[in-house]
């Protein structure tokens, strides 16, 4: 059975669901910022209170449109902090969304259980030591730091597998993987430095991608963020990434129905109700 953290994903579980917590001031969904002590416990509280079965912590924003790199030294007193709170306030596993291997060890060494690396292991080969020395469950994203050209869903598949590699050649069992296909993270320019540079219309990409889940996650579990993202503001002309909730709850039924095993959110309550809806609409054999 494959794992996340204690949790299990795929085959006869349910859809799990990821909150999302921000730390990080610079995040571009900017209702998600929780800096305070209060504010991160009334956060984790409600977000277990409304179905969240996994909490993701972050502290720098990723967001390939923006600049927004903060030091190691930051990010870790943050992340720091939040573990803290969280180990407070739930049980839940706690996964650290980190690319630097310094931030990730401290996490680790805090209590997180799950690495969450949206370059796939790619960006700090020193990330590579500290999976081999802790054994977490590892989310990999796809990631290239080379421009990418071609079909959107073999480049993704591609991209994804040598973060596998990657993952297996620091010993990670195959059954603690789960796939990232990187949903905002294809853009042709950006501002940040963990984005896949690509020729594809970035808003095409996304949508190809979530139409392509069950060929893109092959034998392992998938996890999609669409919470909120750029390809469905664009859509629905919202910018304000505020007003793009039915947009993602739309997204996030669709990728139920499409196999996806762990939604990652900002949005606990609403996701939970649509992930128990769309499992009932499904033909998957997902236990309820």
């Amino acid at each position: 059975m494959y794992k996340i953290g204690s949790v299990g994903v795929g085959g006869s579980n349910p859809v799990r669901i990821m909150g999302i917590l921000n730390t990080s001031p610079e995040s571009f969904y900017k209702k998600s910022i929780k800096t305070t002590k209060q504010n991160i416990k009334d956060t984790v509280s409600k977000m277990e209170d409304d179905g969240a079965d996994l909490i993701d912590v972050g502290g720098m924003s990723t967001a390939p449109y923006l600049t927004t790199m903060v030091s190691e030294k930051i990010e870790s007193r943050r992340i720091k902090n939040a573990i803290k709170i969280i180990q407070n306030t739930t049980n839940l596993p706690i996964s650290v969304d980190t690319c630097r291997s310094s931030v990730a060890k401290l996490a680790l060494c805090e209590g997180a259980e799950i690495l969450n690396d949206v370059t796939g292991l790619k960006y700090d080969s020193k990330i590579l030591n500290i999976l081999e020395k802790f054994q977490p469950s590892v989310i990999v994203c796809a990631y290239s730091k080379k421009k990418v050209r071609g079909d959107q869903v073999t480049i993704t598949k591609k991209l994804l597998n040598q973060s596998i590699n990657l993952a297996k050649s620091s010993k990670i069992s195959s059954k603690c993987i789960v796939l990232d296909p990187a949903i905002g993270f294809f853009r042709s320019t950006g501002k940040g430095s963990f984005f896949t540079k690509t020729d594809a219309n970035w808003v095409n990409r996304d949508l190809l991608i979530i139409q392509n889940l069950k060929s893109i996650k092959q034998q392992y579990p998938i996890l999609v963020s669409v919470s909120n993202k750029s390809f469905i503001g664009k859509i629905l002309n919202k910018e304000n990434p505020a007003d793009r909730l039915a947009g993602s709850l739309a997204v996030e039924a669709f990728s139920v129905i499409s196999g996806v095993d762990i939604i990652r959110t900002h949005n606990v309550k609403e996701t939970k109700d649509v992930v128990t809806i769309a499992q009932r609409l499904s033909c998957t054999n997902k236990s309820l």
